[in-house]
């Protein structure tokens, strides 16, 4: 319950001081105790505004000259009457924790309904007014805000609820993102007032606050209330490291010289000679903010512990001016990052740079447009009430909705389909690790958001949901890829689905999927299907290769000493029958091949002649020769790398030619995805073109990729072609070739 909260009088951990309130040029932290008294004294008239919000109107009408204060005055009326009696734990009427936290949305640039929700975010849960009352006063919209912020209230913070309390907060943020906006700001009133509780109940409190809120408030993007909520979390929970920071930030507060002020007179007069009106502000570190960079380059220089901010009226002069900077100054060209051209997840846009001195010291420039700045300080509050018809849109015309920021509306898929919340907990932690978004595209023309690190697997289930267990592979930029393939901002990923409606993921996939929709997805299928999956993509002890490749029914076959699935027995008895070594080990009877004569004089009459089997050569290949021992002559396709290794160490080629027999061996290559029935496929493929099969072997399953190779037997040369192309139209195959050994032969 909010009223818990103490009073910062009261002795506890010191909040931060101005730097995070200096950056939002809000106002000094309005007195308590002269607020409660006015309202409790105050005037509160019909039609004329209490004294005791002068403070939010003002803020308010900055942002919105032209909005109706007639809500506020009747909300502060009915919020007032009803906490009249009750008391802060600091011994503040009641009423100064609504007016705080309305006075903190304000000063974001929050609408009149969610500071008139705000006012009211307490009545309900801690007085008699009812959610009938607030609809017939202010409305169904009013009403709404003020009955997710009370259920949010409700929520037990203990460790054991911790995922719980998650899922309760991402519905009620996913129905309307102002719910936890009044949130964020409530709960950094109680930070600030935190001062009487028990250490460890503040530590309780600061560690909910970093693991849930914070992230939270990153991922709407109200970086206001996220830094100020570090800091206090970090005085709380670091409380040496703090006070390690906050010296060091004195001391650099008190150098007769400010590098960064020097810096910042720069880059005025180089925009001022270039003619971009441009407003340069320095921007101070927060607590937080510093000890990070502290850790990160050891002993800090003056620069260091502030950020210049360039302010301009349109997007194009934010490229202008980097341009100047970068032509004028020293640009550190490993720092700049484009958050205009791509924005991050939460609405940010800004130009990242960072220029140096002659002495060293480098400074750090973010480059933006006021709207810019606005949405970067207050997230999605920034952007007004996504409901009214009409409101203004940001300046560029095109309105995001806040409603629905692109990771909000994954979150809310998965969390519905989470088998139990310890599930959801351990999945989201993992999302909200990941600080950048990035997008990929479709081959129509579509999009996918995903975070940074995502792989195939990621964009199969966020483009197919569960369908995407039929996933057999992808084409990244065009190329094959396993599905593991890590993907990078601005790919395009054609996924590959296979056609059986009975596919199932493997388990391997979990070690590549990095989205919650993804690792939920799969971890529920295997979760329904204990003997399913486990076998996909891996290779059993006893040496068989599971369903990936041969279907959960189908029977191993073993070829040429390795072992291959297939789908069904006939197959199986086919490739055996088929090896190159019969039931008692012996080698099977060779049949004749494609005649070729030795032509050269150098040739040896009568030499026997040997197809070389590491390129296999057939009719009408180009072929060379080489003596080998015995006076056995090898046959080699001219493209063939042993041929070049043989030439290196000076062997004589010898010049050979085909004859006119035209039966021929060959050995082919097929690469394929795994599914059900593949090799039953392929053999009969390899069948209806008149082929023998010789020898066959399957290499166990990798990353759901299967190799296939066979050496067989043709009639006539002439029909490889025909052959080759027969085997890439099964479906799951994506690539034939020619046998082709890379080490080299002796």
């Amino acid at each position: 319950m909010s009223a818990e909260a103490t009073n910062p009088a009261t002795p506890g951990p010191v909040a931060p001081p101005a730097p995070a309130v200096a950056r939002r040029k809000s106002r000094a932290r309005i007195d308590l105790r002269r607020l409660g008294r006015a309202a409790l004294l105050g005037p509160a008239a019909r039609g004329k505004l209490p004294d005791a919000i002068s403070h939010v109107v003002e803020a308010h009408r900055a942002h919105h000259p032209d909005a109706d204060l007639e809500p506020l005055r009747r909300a502060y009326v009915l919020a007032e009457s009803s906490h009249r009696g009750q008391m802060r734990k600091s011994g503040e009427p009641y009423i100064t924790h609504p007016l705080a936290v309305t006075l903190i949305l304000a000063e974001l640039g929050a609408e009149t309904t969610t500071l008139t929700a705000s006012l009211l975010h307490d009545t309900v849960e801690d007085t008699d007014v009812t959610l009938d009352q607030v609809r017939e006063q202010f409305g169904e919209e009013v009403r709404y805000l003020v009955d997710g912020v009370t259920k949010l209230e409700k929520v037990d913070y203990g460790a054991a609820a911790e995922p719980e309390t998650f899922r309760k907060m991402l519905v009620a943020t996913g129905s309307d993102v102002r719910v936890m906006s009044i949130k964020l700001a409530d709960r950094l009133h109680n930070m600030r007032t935190l001062g009487v509780m028990r250490p460890e109940k503040q530590a309780r409190i600061a560690k909910v606050t970093r693991d849930v809120l914070i992230p939270l408030a990153e991922r709407l993007g109200v970086q206001a209330l996220k830094t100020e909520l570090e800091d206090l979390v970090f005085a709380i929970l670091h409380p040496e490291e703090y006070e390690h920071t906050r010296e060091l930030i004195a001391g650099n507060a008190a150098r007769p010289d400010d590098p960064l002020a020097e810096i910042a007179d720069e880059v005025r007069g180089v925009l001022r000679e270039a003619d971009i009106p441009a407003e340069v502000l320095i921007r101070p570190r927060h607590f937080v903010s510093v000890h990070r960079v502290s850790r990160k380059r050891g002993e800090l220089r003056g620069a260091d512990f502030g950020r210049l901010l360039v302010l301009v009226n349109e997007d194009a002069d934010c490229y202008g001016v980097l341009g100047e900077l970068h032509t004028c100054m020293t640009p550190v060209v490993s720092e700049f990052k484009d958050f205009i051209a791509v924005p991050k997840f939460n609405l940010y846009q800004s130009l990242h740079t960072a220029v140096a001195r002659a002495d060293g010291q480098v400074a750090e420039v973010l480059i933006r447009t006021h709207q810019m700045h606005k949405v970067a300080e207050a997230g999605v509050v920034a952007l007004g009430n996504p409901y009214a018809p009409g409101s203004e849109d940001p300046a560029d015309g095109e309105r995001a909705d806040p409603t629905r920021p692109g990771w909000l509306s994954r979150l809310l898929d998965w969390q519905r389909a989470a088998p139990d919340p310890d599930t959801f907990w351990s999945t989201l932690r993992e999302d909200l690790a990941q600080d950048r978004e990035i997008t990929v595209f479709r081959p129509d023309g579509g999009t996918l958001g995903l975070p940074e690190g995502a792989t195939c697997v990621d964009a199969a289930y966020a483009q197919y949901g569960e369908d995407a267990h039929a996933c057999i592979g992808a084409r990244v930029n065009g190329r094959l890829a396993t599905l593991s393939t890590v993907l990078r901002d601005g790919d395009t990923v054609q996924l590959l689905m296979g056609q059986d409606p009975a596919s199932e993921p493997s388990r391997e996939w979990l070690e590549h999927a990095h989205t919650p929709a993804a690792r939920i997805a799969i971890q529920r299928w295997l979760t329904t299907h204990p003997a399913g999956g486990a076998e996909s993509g891996t290779e059993e002890a006893d040496g068989t290769v599971a369903a990936a490749a041969s279907g959960a029914e189908g029977e191993t076959a073993r070829a040429g000493g390795s072992t291959a699935g297939t789908g069904s027995g006939a197959a199986a008895r086919s490739t055996r029958s088929a090896g190159t070594h019969g039931t008692d080990g012996a080698p099977a009877v060779r049949p004749r091949g494609a005649d070729v004569l030795v032509d050269r004089p150098g040739g040896v009459s009568g030499a026997a002649v040997r197809l070389a089997g590491c390129c296999t050569p057939v009719p009408p290949d180009e072929i060379t020769g080489f003596a080998v021992r015995g006076g056995v002559v090898t046959v080699h396709r001219v493209g063939c790398a042993a041929v070049a290794h043989m030439k290196s160490r000076g062997r004589e080629e010898i010049g050979v030619r085909w004859g006119d027999t035209t039966a021929c061996r060959v050995t082919l290559v097929a690469e394929s995805f795994g599914r059900p029935h593949l090799l039953a496929d392929l053999t009969e493929a390899i069948a209806l073109q008149g082929a023998e099969i010789v020898s066959a072997t399957v290499e166990p399953p990798s990353q759901q990729r299967v190799r296939h190779t066979y050496t067989l037997e043709l009639p006539d040369a002439a029909h490889l072609p025909a052959l080759m192309r027969a085997m890439r139209d099964v479906p799951g195959v994506y690539d034939v070739s020619r046998a082709q050994h890379q080490a080299p032969a002796t």
